[in-house]
């Protein structure tokens, strides 16, 4: 493949100025390397596009951050460059690319992103994150977010969503829910719905192991029944409700308890 543009300097940009973030893309199918490449040089990266693990391999002592697609074909796999990364150059992150989203926990890779359910835009918004990351230590990064996240993305944004353990630990909620509740999303993480909002404690303690424990829905469209930590209702108004099971990304039982505003008939 020609890399005479790999390290190009961006138009405008100082010879002299700070050098651009290099990426190392493997991947063997070349219209996905071309895509990638083409989008993260707009964003201003120095892209080595790499068709092959020897490819890579020889590039390391080179890039900053891996960009690795995990199935090669020919039952060869990115993971193999990724160890052999984490020997030479521990301080690189390393972000896997696959089609399964079992793979995604632990490993050798610092980050997992999901091909077909995560955009270039994700792979760069991952890499802006890298960049900030400081240098000297392998970079270890917790994917329970992204696990969520493209759960929530299903669902669609005008959903008030939280998810949360049988004992009612947040493990996450969306920006909708932390804007109605004036707070940053990172807020919730860790913290308990009911002694956050004791009011809760009676029903909805049982709603929710009822749901964890039996892999039942629970539905409720009556005005009074509402969750009393979402804005009061209107005359025009009201919430309907809808709570579901989940596994949680370390394989216990959860659920989702969802929110939408309704208009009255």
């Amino acid at each position: 493949m020609d890399d005479t543009r790999e390290f190009e300097l961006l138009p405008g940009a100082s010879p002299t100025g700070p050098k651009p973030i290099r990426v190392l893309l493997l991947d063997d199918l070349e219209e996905n390397l071309l895509l990638r490449a083409t989008i993260l040089r707009q964003k201003g990266y120095a892209v080595v596009s790499s068709p092959s693990i020897e490819d890579a391999e020889a590039r390391l002592g080179d890039i900053d951050i891996a960009v690795l697609d995990y199935h090669l074909g020919a039952g060869k796999f990115g993971t193999d460059v990724a160890r052999t990364l984490r020997m030479k150059r521990p301080e690189v992150p390393i972000i896997i690319l696959s089609a399964t989203l079992e793979r995604k926990f632990g490993g050798i890779a610092d980050m997992h992103l999901l091909k077909g359910g995560s955009s270039v835009e994700d792979l760069v918004q991952a890499l802006r994150r890298f960049e900030g990351k400081q240098r000297g230590q392998p970079v270890v990064v917790d994917a329970r977010d992204f696990y969520y996240e493209r759960i929530v993305m299903a669902m669609g944004d005008d959903l008030v969503i939280e998810i949360l353990d049988r004992d009612g630990n947040w493990q996450y909620v969306n920006d909708y829910f932390a804007a109605l509740g004036e707070k940053k999303r990172s807020w919730y993480a860790g913290r308990n719905i009911f002694q956050d909002f004791p009011g809760m404690r009676g029903e909805w303690v049982d709603i929710l192991r009822t749901v964890c424990d039996t892999r039942e829905t629970y539905i409720d469209r009556r005005n009074h029944r509402a969750m009393i930590h979402l804005p009061q209702e209107s005359l025009r108004w009201q919430w309907n409700l809808l709570v579901f099971p989940i596994k949680l990304h370390d394989g216990r039982d959860g659920a989702i308890l969802s929110a939408r505003l309704i208009e009255r008939k």
